[in-house]
């Protein structure tokens, strides 16, 4: 673990001295980059030249205990010592936090995608139930949710919803989310009491820029359509809203949230960057598949994550097999719970894999 230490302080140093020169502070995108690293480091420096100290400390507090023959000075000298290997194990834990891999995305603005599954009408109603759901906890962190483009669903709920979420740390937290949802209910469509099994996929992708995610736009066709529901007047009188159809994959990207078209257009290309982006680290991991992937970040499609039955008021989240008994708190948006017990796992699997628990 110290040699590890010794190489990110020796980083820090370095990009200390990267960031003031001339063509770092001309190059804003470089000197951004720097700057979050610096402080990024800075964290893991500032614990580690704690415990450099700690570890000389204990050193000299020893020294005095072998030669040291006036019995209160030896007292003063072991309670000292018994203080610095409390606090040595407290810094051992937080360096270990510390040097777990992080995601590079993680305090990225992202993309929400949410659309009914099996389940026909009471699928899209579901949807409707989380979307609400994610919108509460957003109000909660104090962070920013714009819907970009939906479709209702006959009964009521939503088809397909997508939404951008903006503020600190939001794909960080919300990255857990990505997965097939199933609800347990009576729906409001069923005469006869029978409780049924509907389901709803979740994706959250991280918002790329242009920087990291190119984009040749002769691979790009553009098409221009009215809006549709609410409005005001340029609903269906202005082509504002915007149809984006990525030729190489397939991939086509609508948004008509906004009454500009060229604010539809580069929200549209900011959702098609973050399913490129999705589509390329799928790949990755199927390239690297000899590693275990992680069953809790691995944010796949398919996977079933959370089961949510209203009839025992119950939500358990299959990836660490955690149930909670507070179904309307859990769909009122206080998800919170969930998402600190799947990011423990996460860092616990990471530092099994790095060899930090050693």
């Amino acid at each position: 673990m110290l040699d590890k230490l010794q190489a990110l302080k020796d980083r820090f140093e370095e990009v200390g001295q990267l960031i003031i020169l001339p063509e770092s502070m001309s190059d804003m995108s470089k000197y951004a980059k720097l700057s979050k690293e610096y402080k990024d480091l800075e964290k893991v420096v500032e614990a580690y030249d704690e415990y450099k100290l700690i570890l000389e400390n204990i050193d000299s507090s020893k020294q005095i205990l072998d030669k040291e023959k006036d019995p209160d000075f030896r007292e003063m000298a072991k309670a000292e010592l018994d203080d610095l290997k409390e606090r040595k194990i407290q810094l051992e834990e937080e360096l270990k936090q510390l040097l777990i891999p992080k995601d590079p995305n993680d305090s990225k603005d992202c993309i929400l995608e949410i659309r009914g599954g099996t389940g026909g009408d009471e699928a899209a109603i579901f949807a409707g139930d989380l979307f609400r759901m994610y919108e509460r906890f957003c109000e909660m962190k104090g962070w920013k949710l714009t819907v970009l483009d939906l479709t209702f669903g006959s009964a009521g709920g939503y088809k397909e919803i997508i939404a951008t979420v903006s503020g600190a740390d939001v794909y960080g937290m919300l990255k857990y989310e990505s997965g097939v949802h199933r609800v347990q209910r009576v729906p409001a469509t069923e005469s006869q009491g029978r409780v049924h099994t509907s389901a709803a996929s979740v994706a959250v992708l991280p918002e790329m820029d242009e920087v990291e995610v190119h984009l040749d736009m002769n691979d790009i066709r553009k098409d221009t359509y009215c809006s549709s529901g609410p409005g005001g007047q340029s609903v269906n009188t202005t082509y504002s809203a915007v149809r984006l159809t990525h030729n190489p994959t397939g991939l086509v990207v609508t948004c008509q949230d906004e009454k500009s078209q060229i604010k539809n257009f580069e929200k549209a290309l900011k959702v098609l960057r973050s399913r490129l982006y999705e589509i390329e680290l799928a790949k990755h991991n199927e390239t690297v598949g000899a590693q275990r992937k992680s069953m809790v970040g691995s944010g796949d499609r398919s996977d079933k994550i959370r089961t949510y039955n209203y009839p025992q008021s119950r939500v358990t989240d299959h990836r660490i097999n955690k149930t909670v008994y507070n179904l309307p708190d859990v769909m009122e948006g206080n998800i919170e719970e969930f998402i600190s017990a799947l990011r423990f796992a996460e860092n616990l699997e990471k530092m099994n894999t790095s060899g930090l628990e050693e």
